[in-house]
């Protein structure tokens, strides 16, 4: 037996409140972007300068303390950039944090064929931001997996 409903193929959603939904489609706010760049931006200056104060103390205890310290604000910058993609901010993907896993995208995988859609829609302007909004991530991404392998390399018994 077959259900057929009367609702059409494109049909937009009519609650306003399904972010996420609705953030597929729209294109990415790069103010607001911007403003977490920030935010993130003056965390890591923070890290840097916890860093700085691990290399430079002889106390095996204060050094504990301020790695704990680097710890804390480092996992508090990372939830600041996942919820970059999870508000849908970053454009494209809705991704979202459900138990414990991410999930990027209805079609559950990243790479052309599952964005293809997804770009083909965007204006060249579009594209321009979502490019732009890519390179600043992935420099922050980077700064942090620097961060990771100094907690690492401090945790290790450097």
């Amino acid at each position: 037996m077959v259900i057929v409903t009367g609702v059409p193929v494109n049909a937009q959603p009519t609650n306003t409140s399904d972010k996420s939904a609705k953030a597929q489609h729209e294109a990415p706010d790069v103010v607001e972007f911007d403003k977490q760049v920030a935010q993130i931006q003056e965390n890591i200056k923070t890290m840097q300068a916890q860093m700085d104060k691990v290399r430079q103390t002889q106390d095996p205890q204060e050094r504990q303390k301020l790695l704990q310290d680097h710890w804390v604000t480092m996992q508090n910058n990372m939830r600041l950039m996942q919820s970059m993609w999870g508000q849908g901010m970053m454009g494209c993907c809705g991704a979202s944090n459900t138990s414990g896993g991410w999930h990027m995208g209805s079609t559950g995988m990243m790479g052309w064929h599952g964005m293809g859609g997804y770009y083909s829609r965007l204006t060249p302007e579009q594209l321009k931001q979502r490019q732009y909004m890519t390179d600043q991530y992935l420099g922050m991404q980077q700064q942090m997996m620097n961060h990771m392998m100094f907690q690492q390399n401090y945790m290790m018994g450097r």
